[in-house]
């Protein structure tokens, strides 16, 4: 597994399908900040929580200039529903193969009632617009992590 990534690093570039099916790359957003979230899975409680605290924050993050992208190994379709369903505004990305969230480091072991297994970890990495990483949060939690987020950010609530 990679280390995890640290402010100064250049962030690894990737392309992975959104919910719509098209190619999302890490380049298409150069010249502009961006927040990369990785999350477990659509449409379970702690996902669609964190979800929406950043669809509801969307707008004041374009403001203060940063873009959200939500990665998690869910498939396209499961994207799309759950895009729909809760009227998310900002792209999710297919990592089926887990992949990105590998070299992100969001992926390795994780803990659970005694139990270890690989899994994707619930991480944030803020990427400026020239692809260097200026922020690496890992093991966060769903609820209250936006807004902890913004506060970091200083993007105004």
């Amino acid at each position: 597994m990679p280390e995890r990534l640290i402010p100064g690093a250049p962030a690894p570039d990737f392309t992975l399908k959104n919910s719509a099916g098209e190619d999302i790359s890490l380049r298409d957003f150069r010249g502009r900040s961006t927040v990369i979230y990785f999350y477990p899975a659509a449409s379970t409680p702690g996902c669609t929580k964190q979800a929406c605290d950043f669809r509801d924050s969307l707008a004041s993050l374009k403001h203060a200039g940063y873009e959200v992208v939500g990665i998690s190994p869910d498939a396209v379709g499961k994207l799309a529903k759950f895009a729909a369903a809760e009227g998310l505004n900002f792209p999710l990305l297919s990592d089926e193969d887990h992949a990105v969230a590998e070299a992100y480091a969001a992926w390795g072991e994780k803990k659970n009632y005694g139990r270890s297994y690989e899994g994707l970890i619930r991480s944030t990495i803020v990427v400026d617009g020239e692809g260097v990483v200026t922020a690496a949060q890992y093991n966060v939690r769903a609820t209250g992590h936006v807004a902890k987020l913004r506060r970091d950010l200083k993007v105004d609530v």
